[in-house]
C-alpha cells in the first residue's frame, strides 16, 4: 500500500484486535483445529499447522489454548468439521473485499457476509469477481524500534524472502512465496526477532483510494466481518484516508 495507510490500517486492526482477544482466539483456534485435521497434529511434518501456530503466537495465544485446539483436531477432545469458503465482492468506491472463512453452516455463513455487504454500501460477488486482482503473499510485519534494519534484511533475505521494506515509518515487511513463508519466519524466530504479524495472506495488486463518508461505511462492513466468528480474514484493496481511524 502506498504512503503512510498500510501501517495506518495495521495500526486500527491491531486496536481493534485488542479489544476482541477472545474472538481472535476462537478463530485462531479454528485454523489451527483445520490445519491439524488435514495434515496431522505435529508441527514438525505439518507446515501448515507450523504458520497457524505462528500466527497464533503472534497475537499472544497461550500455549495452552494453542494444544487445546490440536487436541480437538486430534479426537481427543469433541470437534466439529470446519469448511473452507471464499467470499468476493465489492465495497464503497469500487473496493476489491475478499471474505476468507470456516464454517460448520455455509448457509449462515453466505447470509452473514452478504448482509455485511449490503449494509457497509457494498455488494457480494460471484466467485473469482475480484481475485484475480490478489496475489497469495506471506507477510511479516516486524516492529522497527531499536532493531538492526540490516541483519534482518539479510537474514530474510538469505532464508529466502521475495522482499524487506523499510518504507514504513514504524515497522518493517518482509514479505515471501507462500511456499517460503515458514522457512523465513522460522529463520527470524531463530535469531530472536518478534513478530506484529506474521501469516499468509491475499495481497492486492493495485490500491482504491477511498474518501472519509466511504471510509466510515467501508469500516462498517469490516467491523460486521470480523465480528462474525465464521469468518477468518477480510482482504482488501481499499486505501483509506490519513487520520480516518482516528
Amino acid at each position: 500500500m502506498s504512503g503512510h495507510s498500510k501501517w495506518h490500517n495495521i495500526q486500527a486492526k491491531k486496536g481493534k484486535t485488542d479489544a476482541k482477544r477472545g474472538k481472535i482466539f476462537t478463530k485462531l483456534g479454528k485454523e489451527i483445529i483445520v490445519a491439524a485435521k488435514n495434515g496431522g497434529p505435529s508441527p514438525d511434518t505439518n507446515a501448515r499447522l507450523r504458520d497457524a501456530i505462528a500466527k497464533a503466537k503472534a497475537e499472544n495465544m497461550p500455549n495452552d489454548t494453542i494444544a487445546k485446539a490440536i487436541k480437538k483436531a486430534s479426537g481427543e477432545l469433541s470437534s466439529v468439521n470446519y469448511e473452507n469458503i471464499v467470499y468476493e465482492g465489492y465495497g464503497p468506491s469500487g473496493v476489491a473485499v475478499i471474505v476468507d472463512t470456516l464454517t460448520d453452516n455455509k448457509n449462515r455463513s453466505a447470509g452473514n457476509v452478504r448482509s455485511a455487504f449490503t449494509k457497509g454500501g457494498g455488494n457480494m460477488g460471484t466467485a473469482g469477481c475480484v481475485g484475480f486482482m490478489f496475489q497469495e503473499k506471506g507477510e511479516i510485519i516486524i516492529l522497527k524500534e531499536d532493531k538492526d534494519e540490516d541483519e534482518i534484511m539479510m537474514i530474510a533475505l538469505d532464508a529466502g524472502a521475495e522482499d524487506f521494506s523499510s518504507d514504513e515509518e514504524e515497522v518493517f515487511v518482509v514479505t515471501t512465496t507462500p511456499e517460503d513463508f515458514g522457512q523465513v519466519r522460522e529463520a527470524l524466530e531463530a535469531a530472536g526477532i518478534e513478530f506484529l504479524e506474521a501469516s499468509v495472506k491475499m495481497i492486492p495488486d493495485t490500491y482504491t483510494e477511498i474518501g472519509q463518508d466511504d471510509a466510515k461505511k467501508f469500516q462498517k462492513m469490516l467491523d460486521l466481518l470480523e465480528d462474525d466468528d465464521d469468518v477468518q480474514d477480510v482482504y482488501h484493496n481499499a486505501e483509506f484516508p490519513e487520520g480516518w481511524y482516528e
